[in-house]
């Protein structure tokens, strides 16, 4: 089976600071305008809502406010093109789309003290560790 992969256009680089703010906002849209058939393509409806999806979306570009050097914003841009053209595509499994923006980076919020802890120092070590 052949896989035809799109190039990512690599737009010029931004000349200023405004340039690249309004470069964020028109990629913003974009991805908010994908997320219809990202729920679609990776069956996401039981999962998580558009809303919340858009919310990691702007958790995630909210997450290099910082930044203020043009050329750094371009080329997080590019990156973030890149992923939504990868989502879009389909070359991400389900499971991926769900840990990385429906669960996040925190990881499954666990109910650690309903868990047996052990009675050994070794597992009670192993368990706040690894949890």
């Amino acid at each position: 089976m052949a896989f035809i992969q799109r190039a990512v256009k690599v737009p010029p680089n931004s000349a200023s600071l405004e340039e690249a703010r309004h470069r964020v906002f028109d990629f913003f849209r974009q991805a908010c305008r994908s997320i219809p058939s990202v729920m679609e393509i990776y069956n996401l409806d039981d999962v998580v809502t558009p809303a919340q999806l858009r919310s990691s979306i702007s958790q995630q570009i909210r997450k290099n406010k910082g930044v203020s050097d043009p050329k750094v914003i371009d080329m997080l841009l590019f990156n973030g093109m890149e992923e939504l053209n990868n989502i879009t595509e389909h070359a991400k499994q389900r499971h991926h789309i769900i840990g990385q923006y429906v669960v996040g980076h925190k990881g499954l919020v666990q109910d650690l003290d309903s868990k047996d802890q052990g009675s050994s120092e070794f597992l009670k070590k192993f368990y706040t560790s690894n949890y």
